[in-house]
């Protein structure tokens, strides 16, 4: 079989721009000549081995990262915003597409900003007339939008949040409960930890000095809500300059994103990088096992799970997901090949909505993409109980997965048979993304591709897909 070409072109440059190399010098140190370098920088020509090799050897460069880029994520992003219906009869063809998330991501992403804003404005326009004229009506990405975005670009790894967490829960009592020891770091701080039968969550009052947690939450939330508090006193100069980097819009945006990078340092003391990866795959992954050893709960360690993109020390490439009873997306991170829809919901036939009708057990499911790339998909309710008579549950699902090519380090793939390609149910990301010809679910028509309407029969859609 032939050797797939590694075409890295923007990764490359970024690289030799971070180092502060001219192309002169950065052609030298790999060993080619300048014309050569060039071209690859210009996706003319592939990186070569010999690229390859003196990247690791001269500049301790993770490799993994020059096919593990934001090209994917880029294209998935681009063709969702194509798929508005006030570009359908100018929407490019996915071939450039591609050629510009690889060769000109900056644009790429100046696009999907710009299509964000255009979205914005016109479901402004549409519900709310009365900000016509107003100086406050200026068109800016939402808040949650413009967070979600910053987390799904960084690969959903802060390494200088992640490695304080780890050195927070790494004392030199190896055996020493996270939980105490949170709760001992307040402490010093002159902080008092108290439960009272609430439905609040965590309540902190700076002039009492006195942290208050809910009763009816589960151990492991609040074990989770002790460290959040733990992150956002003891480490926010650090979470502070991490949100100076990231320059967001508004205060509302920068004030979401530390809640979020206080939740990030909460998950990575609870599960610490290096103990957690060895312990995820000594277990192969077993979700069960994982809560356990480290007092984590499923969705917690999933969430975890798929954050381990540390470079030089990567975990399995998973994308997470979790959705509610409507199918909305409310968390979503892929480190695969495979993106979620930034709008809307996930793929009906995806496993993760059959969660709902069995509670407490977990799916598995042999799916494939349109693109040809399989995947092995788990998912499990993770409702959430009001903790009190009348109190509404939250209930919501989770999906973890990965390429199929992982399968021997996971052990939900034990007894599945990977050789039968009947076995691999065909999904898709967004119906309008989609050209699967003849899903029984869709709900509207793909983009880029033909129509036709036989007003003398009706099969299971109303038109063909040609």
């Amino acid at each position: 079989m032939a050797t797939k070409k590694l075409y890295a072109g923007a990764k490359l440059r970024e690289t030799r721009q971070r180092l502060g190399l001219t192309q002169k010098d950065f052609a030298a140190k790999l060993g080619v000549s300048l014309p050569y370098l060039n071209q690859m920088e210009n996706n003319n020509r592939p990186v070569s081995t010999t690229v390859v090799l003196s990247l690791a050897q001269e500049f301790g460069f993770d490799v993994t990262e020059l096919s593990t880029g934001d090209s994917e994520r880029l294209v998935s992003d681009m063709r969702e915003a194509m798929a508005d219906p006030v570009l359908a009869d100018v929407a490019p063809p996915l071939a450039d597409i591609r050629l510009t998330a690889s060769n000109a991501p900056a644009l790429a992403r100046a696009f999907i900003h710009l299509h964000r804003a255009y979205r914005q404005t016109h479901e402004r326009l549409a519900s709310l007339d009365e900000a016509l004229g107003r100086e406050d009506a200026r068109t800016l990405p939402s808040p949650w939008d413009e967070v979600r975005d910053f987390f799904h670009y960084c690969d959903n790894y802060i390494d200088a949040v992640d490695r304080a967490a780890e050195n927070f829960a790494t004392p030199a009592e190896p055996d020493r409960n996270i939980r105490l020891r949170a709760v001992s770091a307040l402490g010093d701080l002159g902080i008092a930890v108290d439960f009272a039968d609430t439905p609040a969550l965590r309540r902190y009052d700076p002039a009492a000095k006195r942290l208050t947690l809910s009763r009816r939450a589960a151990a492991e939330t609040q074990t989770f809500q002790i460290l959040l508090q733990v992150a956002l006193l003891r480490q926010d100069k650090l979470l502070e300059a991490t949100l100076d980097l990231a320059r967001f819009q508004s205060e509302a945006a920068r004030a979401i994103a530390k809640i979020g990078l206080a939740n990030y340092f909460a998950g990575a003391a609870m599960m610490p990088y290096g103990t957690f990866l060895a312990a995820a795959r000594e277990v192969r992954h077993d979700l069960e096992i994982l809560a356990l050893r480290f007092g984590a709960s499923i969705e917690q360690v999933a969430h975890r799970l798929s954050t381990l993109q540390r470079p030089g020390a990567k975990g399995i490439p998973f994308f997470f997901v979790r959705v509610d009873q409507a199918g909305t997306i409310t968390k979503r991170h892929s480190a695969t090949r495979l993106q979620f829809a930034r709008f809307g919901g996930a793929c009906p036939l995806w496993n993760v909505h059959r969660a709902f009708e069995t509670p407490g057990r977990f799916l598995r499911q042999l799916a494939e993409t349109p693109d040809g790339v399989r995947y092995i998909s788990i998912a499990r309710d993770v409702s959430k109980p009001g903790g009190s008579w009348g109190a509404p549950d939250r209930r919501f699902a989770i999906a973890l997965g990965c390429e199929v090519t992982h399968a021997s380090d996971i052990v939900y793939a034990d007894d599945l048979d990977l050789s039968r390609p009947d076995t691999f149910e065909p999904i898709g990301i967004s119906c309008r993304i989609c050209e699967r010809e003849h899903c029984h679910q869709r709900s509207v028509p793909p983009l880029e591709r033909r129509l036709t309407i036989d007003v003398n029969a009706r099969e299971t859609l109303p038109y063909e897909v040609g």
